[in-house]
């Protein structure tokens, strides 16, 4: 890793106590942050620490309560992006903002189009981007249309629409959430060449792996306040969780679970389905989960893994093959039957799917439940006696941090919100558990909690399917890991035995089998 300039020992960017309120919460209190010319500077915390509000006050987005903000030793005022894009910065969002129908030059130059009396002056258009595109290696036709091309070039084009409007201090929000182990390491590449070439990076994401590989900085923020700034070759990983979480005893490890693998719970035989909104058709896809089991489901977005879990749990309908629960064969059977006979689910989307998100702590945990208590029927008050021990009972055991179970949902972390949902699910005592990108939006001490009921689960006998986005959490927790490719299951193998760099190429299509477990 090579060292980052400095400037006479001027940083290229200071920001110097800036705090940020939003009526009685503080976002950010006395901030601090520098950026020095060609540095790739990482900026972690948990979810609530402040990282997103900073880096809007940076951006123009928001206007900060107090604090300067510093650009080349001069004071500036940002009052709209607009104000911080004429300084040179540049934001590249984790959800991309490209035109999937518009051409890369049409998407690279929208906002600043070249031509004359509200012309699009194409020819003009395509040579100026060609300058900017070649300093990230894109080799594409300027009229290719964006929706065509793979994720990893896509974020290219929108690294390189910064780079066209002159962009020498890029932020990249969560950069490597939708890629490959190969196309990450591809992106640092990319990211380093930037560097040497003078821009300056601000790097926010909270895979500490990745963090470690491409940083020469770390920047942590907790509670809305630096905590610490530190070189990346003069800590470690296990300091950097200390600092955002203020413990010591956050495991990074692989999770220890004493569980015993038994009988087959669940069975897909040869599932397949229509295409269902932006994910992939299923296309015979076949799999068991063992009692005290965890199958770990792999795969760039959008091939297949979202209606995987819909088809398992009954939402989304089979056109062909069978589901088999605890050697019953459930393909016809609706949700709520299915839940009946043990098969219990954690969405990916909390908030549509997993939660009254405007309803309290109690109802997110009872969901479901008082149908099956014919005795809570006839109530005397919203929620009887016993429920609300029930739910009092719930909220300390999965330490659920909320003022009391009639707090509002939407008032609570995403860690707790997640929590909740959890909670409701175990207490079930499923046979089958259905994890669809469980610790998204959660913060890491949330996240060490709740594989601890999920450890716990499997040593009671619970078969899990675990699909995420996230390989290290695949790795961290499974037994065995499937990869999904345009529909159809790539690859398998015991996680003991592959690494993040095979299943990435399974999960670009590389050595596809016809075979699945």
């Amino acid at each position: 890793m090579s060292e980052p300039l400095t400037n006479a020992g001027r940083p290229l960017l200071k920001l110097a106590g800036i705090t940020k309120t939003f009526g009685p919460i503080t976002a950010n209190e006395d901030v601090t942050f520098d950026l020095e010319p060609g540095e790739i500077h990482a900026l972690v915390g948990e979810n609530g620490a402040g990282k997103t509000t900073l880096m809007r006050v940076l951006y123009g987005m928001y206007q900060p309560d107090a604090g300067t903000i510093h650009v080349d030793g001069e004071q500036v005022e940002f009052r709209k992006p607009s104000d911080s894009i004429r300084y040179g910065i540049g934001m590249v969002h984790q959800h991309f903002m490209l035109v999937p129908t518009f051409t890369v030059a049409e998407n690279i130059t929208l906002g600043a189009e070249p031509g004359r009396a509200g012309l699009f002056d194409r020819k003009a258009a395509d040579e100026a981007i060609r300058k900017p595109m070649s300093r990230l290696g894109v080799d594409l036709a300027p009229n290719t249309i964006t929706g065509t091309l793979n994720v990893a070039t896509q974020q290219k084009i929108e690294i390189t629409k910064v780079l066209y409007r002159g962009a020498r201090i890029i932020i990249l929000d969560e950069p490597t959430a939708v890629l490959t182990p190969q196309e990450t390491d591809e992106l640092f590449v990319l990211l380093r060449k930037l560097a040497d070439d003078g821009s300056s990076i601000i790097f926010i994401s909270h895979k500490l792996r990745e963090v470690f590989a491409v940083a020469d900085r770390i920047t942590v923020l907790r509670d809305g306040r630096t905590v610490s700034t530190s070189a990346t070759a003069a800590t470690d990983p296990k300091q950097v969780v200390a600092a955002m979480t203020g413990r010591g005893d956050v495991n990074l490890g692989r999770v220890h679970r004493d569980a015993a693998v038994a009988d087959v719970v669940l069975r897909a035989e040869g599932i397949s389905t229509a295409k269902h909104r932006h994910d992939a058709a299923l296309d015979g896809v076949s799999f068991t989960v063992r009692s005290g089991e965890i199958v770990g489901i792999a795969g760039v977005e959008g091939n297949g893994q979202s209606v995987l879990a819909e088809a398992l749990i009954g939402t989304v309908p089979l056109t062909a093959g069978t589901v088999n629960l605890g050697g019953r064969e459930i393909t016809g059977l609706g949700v709520a039957d299915r839940r009946t006979l043990g098969l219990s689910y954690v969405p990916e989307d909390r908030h549509l799917e997993g939660i009254p998100i405007n309803g309290s702590v109690l109802e997110g945990l009872s969901a479901g439940r008082l149908r099956s208590r014919r005795s809570w029927r006839s109530w005397g008050r919203a929620f009887p006696k016993a429920m609300r021990a029930w739910g009092s009972e719930l909220i300390e055991r999965y330490s659920i941090k909320t003022p009391g179970y009639d707090a509002r949902c939407s008032t609570l972390s995403g860690g707790n919100q997640q929590k909740i949902v959890i909670a409701r699910e175990l207490e079930e005592n499923p046979s089958c558990l259905i994890l669809a990108q469980p610790t998204r939006g959660v913060d890491l001490g949330a996240i060490d909690f709740l594989y601890g009921r999920i450890a716990e689960a499997t040593a009671r006998g619970c078969a899990v399917l675990l699909i995420s986005a996230d390989l290290d959490e695949i790795l961290r927790l499974s037994d065995r890991v499937l990869v999904m490719y345009r529909g159809r299951v790539a690859a398998e193998a015991r996680t003991s035995e592959t690494s993040r760099e095979q299943l990435g190429m399974h999960m670009m299509g590389a050595k596809v089998t016809e075979t699945a477990a």
